[in-house]
């Protein structure tokens, strides 16, 4: 069932992103006057089928993993008399290079909407206060201090913890100088410190920002108190139930819910002997965690969750926009991603980042099913990344993709002459084995996260 779940709401997700990046070839095509012969969502056979009053034929396949509109072309055979002023071959160069870079354009505008739409809604975030600096890090040598909240990054304000992960995500692989402006909760002075980085975190297949930095970023603290018990599970058979503080484990004292989790992960099989305060009552029990395989590794487990307790009133960033501003807000974010996505696959290109965080079909599937459970916001803010991410690679100028038309068009444009067949057709294959590798690369990565 969980499969199933996973599958429908992944081609759900890609049916919505190429409707609408067909829909906006087709939309500029009509526009331009060009006829469009078919507008299909999907490969293979197809499954439903129908025709406006201009004879396009819109149809809905059984493979809902692409999508295409097909276009009156000379290119593609022959075409009646009457319609040669219809055909997309015969539209000027600047008519064809719009209808080319609508279909991403369309993408970038999905996204400007779908962030309008949580805009309005209000964000909220976590101010990004430090817990703990490690001795000897970057943070270190730039002067942070646990206590201090980092209120921006290369003179990009961080007030949330997402502002500062984005902050960070731009300097991956880079080489030079990173700087943070810091102030201490409650006063307005501001500390501006620098440290030396070189290819920072380039190597890393999922890179550790903070880790990076040598940052604990502040949480409260947790302490092992029981939210939920497992049936049929060691907390079960113990008799644990929902509010027990754990106090102690064979005599040691279980401050922090981590302090219990690293006791029980590193004793599978073994019996421990607990303390466990009741509503004011202490409470003697005995329990054995089972064996689990985690990484390769064996470790203790339980069976229980803890209650997570919520931030400080004073660390909860809110924003509240207007339409306007909203909309503003949402053309910014759309911008920056569009930057950064261009961005890191120049570095990817260098070698500056690694080439494992190239991510196919499956993490897509994963990450797009776990934002739907999540929630609705949260969902529509992975769609919009996807969406961004969709009409960014599309731009590529890669033959085979909407960026290596555009690219044809545009030396057209400045040459007064169309590139030859020859070369076009040289460029395509060529396109298409880079858009395969890195179809084989990604799906590569794939697997080995599995």
């Amino acid at each position: 069932m969980e499969l199933l779940q996973t599958i429908l709401i992944t081609l759900g997700t890609l049916a919505v992103l190429v409707a609408v990046h067909e829909f906006g070839h087709f939309w500029v095509a009509r526009r331009c006057g060009v006829k469009v012969l078919r507008f299909c969502i999907g490969f293979g056979k197809p499954l439903a089928s129908w025709r406006d009053k201009l004879g396009t034929e819109y149809s809905v396949a059984a493979i809902p993993l692409g999508g295409y509109v097909k276009m009156l072309d000379e290119r593609e055979g022959e075409v009646a008399e009457d319609d040669l002023d219809k055909a997309f071959n015969r539209k000027p160069v600047l008519q064809r290079i719009a209808v080319v870079a609508a279909g991403p354009l369309a993408n970038l505008i999905l996204a400007v909407v779908a962030y309008w739409f949580l805009f309005m809604g209000g964000e909220t975030g976590y101010a990004p206060l430090l817990g703990e600096v490690k001795s000897g890090s970057i943070a270190d040598v730039a002067g942070l201090e646990a206590g201090q909240e980092i209120v921006a990054v290369d003179g990009k304000e961080t007030p949330t913890w997402q502002a500062l992960s984005f902050a960070l995500l731009e300097r991956i692989g880079d080489t030079g100088t990173i700087t943070f402006a810091t102030r201490y909760p409650g006063s307005d002075l501001v500390y501006e410190s620098e440290a030396h980085i070189e290819r920072w975190l380039s190597d890393q297949e999922e890179p550790d920002l903070y880790g990076g930095l040598g940052l604990v970023m502040y949480t409260p603290d947790v302490p092992p108190v029981v939210d939920e018990v497992v049936d049929d599970s060691p907390a079960q058979r113990a008799g644990l139930q929902t509010g027990d503080r754990i106090l102690s484990a064979d005599g040691i004292a279980m401050a922090r819910w981590m302090d219990w989790v690293d006791y029980v992960r590193a004793r599978p099989d073994t019996p421990i002997a607990l303390q466990v305060d009741r509503d004011g009552r202490m409470i003697d029990r005995r329990i054995t965690p089972e064996a689990a395989e985690d990484n390769g590794e064996t470790i203790g487990r339980v069976g229980i969750s803890v209650a997570i307790p919520e931030m400080p009133p004073e660390l909860v960033r809110k924003f509240e926009r207007g339409p306007l501003e909203a909309a503003g807000a949402a053309l910014t974010r759309t911008g920056e991603l569009v930057g950064f996505t261009f961005e890191s696959i120049k570095k990817m290109v260098m070698g500056l980042i690694s080439p494992k965080n190239l991510s196919g079909p499956i993490t897509i599937a994963k990450v797009a099913t776990a934002s739907a459970k999540s929630g609705l916001e949260s969902y529509i803010g992975f769609l919009a990344l996807l969406s961004v991410s969709l009409g960014v690679l599309n731009l590529l100028p890669i033959p085979v993709l909407d960026g290596g038309h555009l690219l044809f068009y545009s030396i057209e444009l400045l040459a007064g002459r169309p590139v030859p067949e020859k070369i076009q057709s040289l460029g395509y294959q060529v396109g298409l084995f880079l858009v395969l590798g890195m179809m084989m690369l990604a799906l590569y990565n794939d697997f080995t996260r599995l």
